[in-house]
């Protein structure tokens, strides 16, 4: 596969805590010059990044991260003010508390509540699939497509353990028509960027992708 064609599905993710916005303008920078899908960015920094970029690449945050127990109503004042700083898309990330205590109506809700915000914007929903069982995994597929989300997503790379391919294969087999893959955590190398994509993800998030591919150059 074509390292363009790749680059073209990536995410292009800082994330970490100590992220400045000398960093952050880095990554803007070398997203516009790769031509990626989209930066994904802490959301203090959106604002920001758009006033950077303008329309030269998409901006994505998260919501709810990494861990996802904060209340809907939190994380619909978070999407709600990331869009209007001028989010392109949203990463959330589900109460995982809930899926264990089998509330699937609440974090069905809470996905609902989240698309109506975003609109016509991109959401994809974060499952943390290392703390699921598979057929917890199984339920937030029918979820997801119930509520309407745009994506499911594997991970937030802070869990424990990122994306694997038992795991996509296994949502490719459970999700709806409408639901797109997105494989992030762990995404370390060309090779897995190409086989996550062949897999059938749309998606891949990393923040290694354009560093791997200045180094082969």
């Amino acid at each position: 596969m074509d390292i363009k064609e790749i680059l073209k599905h990536v995410d292009h993710t800082l994330l970490t805590q100590t992220a400045t916005w000398a960093e952050i303008k880095q990554i803007c920078d070398d997203a516009v010059a790769y031509g990626t899908a989209s930066v994904c960015i802490p959301p203090s920094y959106v604002k920001q990044a758009k006033e950077y970029l303008q329309d030269k690449m998409a901006v994505c945050t998260v919501i709810g991260f990494p861990n996802g127990y904060m209340t809907t109503a939190v994380k619909e004042f978070e999407t709600k003010d990331a869009l209007a700083n001028g989010a392109d898309e949203i990463d959330m990330v589900i109460n995982i508390g809930w899926v264990k205590d089998g509330r699937f109506d609440c974090i069905e809700e809470e996905i609902r509540t989240l698309k109506k915000a975003c609109g016509a914007k991109i959401l994809k929903v974060i499952i943390e699939t290392c703390f699921l069982t598979d057929e917890e995994k199984i339920k937030m597929c029918e979820i997801v497509t119930s509520a309407g989300a745009d994506y499911i997503k594997t991970s937030t790379g802070f869990g424990g353990a990122g994306a694997t391919f038992a795991d996509i294969e296994l949502f490719s087999r459970h999700i709806g028509p409408n639901v797109k893959m997105k494989a992030a955590g762990g995404v370390r190398s060309v090779a897995d960027m190409e086989a996550f994509l062949k897999a059938g993800c749309d998606r891949i998030g990393t923040s290694s992708a354009i560093k791997l591919i200045k180094e082969n150059k």
